[in-house]
């Protein structure tokens, strides 16, 4: 069995986190590649490293006093090598990083040196092989992933190597510039590398122990999703649940390679399982729910809409021609409902609604702003009968008053609607009534 391991950064925040993963690591033989972050906190008032090199290279952009900044966080790295006894220094790759600041090698390989420089510590300290990313992992002439050519590469780089060390978060530009992903990152170079080796299994190691049903910020104790598929995990992230970067589910997802999301400081926890399918039935009828804050609702009346051919392409042409998404349009015989982000859309508002009268000529076009949209997920719900219903006598109960619910064909999810001031409270009248009276 193969399987490619990736730790964030709280898993390697310290020289005690690193015993921890380098225990985690020798407890099965079968963990062969292994995918670092960056330092990450080690208290609640700490700095990251990556946040600590992007202001330390801005510092040197503005051309104000930069050598202490830099000082510190090679003090992190060396306190890591301290503790972990290694006969390692790092004043050379802090020479070159010092140059390359200087020279304004840019700010994505700034970010780029946290995992850098952890990686050649992790390599150290298991006897490992340590590969550059910037080798490995590539970007196309306009910044894009390139997909092809990176497993190409890999594949053949790690095809040769029994277990290696691999940096997250960045790889490099046709030119040899470094690039970097999104903040997050190193979870996609690790979906990467299991694509590459065709590994078994995806580790995700966290401070988490797995994925939970609703967020632990609104639900305390909040239970742990025991099973989960790609496309359950696709509906939550995107509405804001943020264990995993909802970039890294598809390499693996193109593969079958199922995902484990586990936690670090409790490794004997089973974790989150992310698969592709499964017949094992969900404990409870949802899976989970996550939402956000901060929509806008645009509501367009007009009779005999439902006649009138093209009538929903003109009104949404009008969103489209200002650059403006939209996340849920449900609708009626004579009316029609776009829910927009609000912030992206109030410095537009007046050419929208002219551009929706000009082009669609409704009778009435009104507003309600200050709305939050929750999505329920669920494989279960699609075998349980009632389930909208008991989302609405939840929300009776707790005196929340429902604007919007909309239902995908796929009976994967639901979408409510509610007021700001009524998200936090319909959650936790969601999980109630899903999970604490199932318990």
């Amino acid at each position: 069995m193969k399987k490619v391991v990736k730790f964030g950064g709280s898993s390697l925040a310290s020289a005690q986190q690193f015993k921890k993963v380098a225990d985690i690591i020798h407890a099965d033989l079968d963990r062969k590649y292994v995918i670092p972050s960056a330092p990450g906190k080690r208290y609640a008032e700490d700095i990251k490293v990556t946040d600590m090199l992007y202001d330390c290279y801005k510092a040197v952009i503005e051309e104000k006093p930069y050598e202490e900044k830099l000082a510190n966080i090679k003090a992190r790295y060396d306190e890591i090598i301290e503790g972990l006894s290694l006969d390692l220094s790092l004043d050379k790759e802090f020479e070159i990083i010092q140059k390359e600041f200087e020279k304004k090698a840019g700010s994505d390989y700034a970010a780029s040196r946290g995992e850098y420089l952890n990686g050649i510590i992790m390599a150290n300290y298991l006897g490992y092989e340590f590969i550059d990313s910037a080798e490995v992992i590539f970007f196309d002439e306009d910044a894009s992933f390139d997909a092809d050519k990176t497993n190409e590469i890999l594949s053949k780089r790690l095809s040769t190597l029994e277990r290696a060390v691999i940096p997250g978060f960045y790889g490099a530009l046709p030119d040899g510039k470094v690039k970097t992903f999104s903040r997050g990152g190193s979870d996609i170079t690790g979906s990467i590398v299991a694509k590459a080796v065709r590994a078994d299994l995806y580790e995700n190691w966290t401070d988490v122990s797995g994925f939970l049903i609703a967020d632990p910020r609104i639900i305390e104790g909040a239970e742990v999703i025991e099973t989960i598929t790609y496309r359950e995990l696709r509906e939550l992230s995107y509405m804001g649940a943020t264990v995993l970067h909802e970039d890294a589910i598809f390499p693996v997802r193109k593969e079958g390679i199922p995902i484990n999301i586990k936690n670090t400081n409790a490794p004997q926890d089973s974790g989150t399982m992310i698969v592709e399918s499964t017949c094992r039935q969900p404990k409870y009828t949802i899976t989970g729910i996550a939402g956000k804050k901060g929509f806008v609702a645009i509501n367009i009346e007009k009779d005999m809409m439902n006649s009138e051919i093209g009538f929903g392409r003109k009104v949404l042409e009008a969103f489209e021609k200002h650059d403006i998404s939209f996340e849920h349009v449900p609708s009626g015989i004579d009316t029609m409902t776009v829910f927009v982000h609000q912030p992206e859309f109030e410095g537009k508002e007046q050419l929208v609604l002219s551009d929706i009268h000009r082009l669609a000529e409704p009778d009435s076009v009104d507003m309600e702003t200050d709305l939050a949209l929750i999505a329920v997920v669920g494989r279960g719900m699609r075998a349980t009968r009632g389930t909208a219903g008991r989302i609405f006598s939840a929300l009776a109960h707790a005196n929340i008053n429902v604007k919007m619910i909309d239902q995908g064909s796929s009976e994967l999810n639901i979408i409510i609607g509610v007021k700001n001031s009524d998200f936090e409270a319909a959650i936790k009248a969601i999980y109630d009534i899903f999970v604490i009276i199932q318990l």
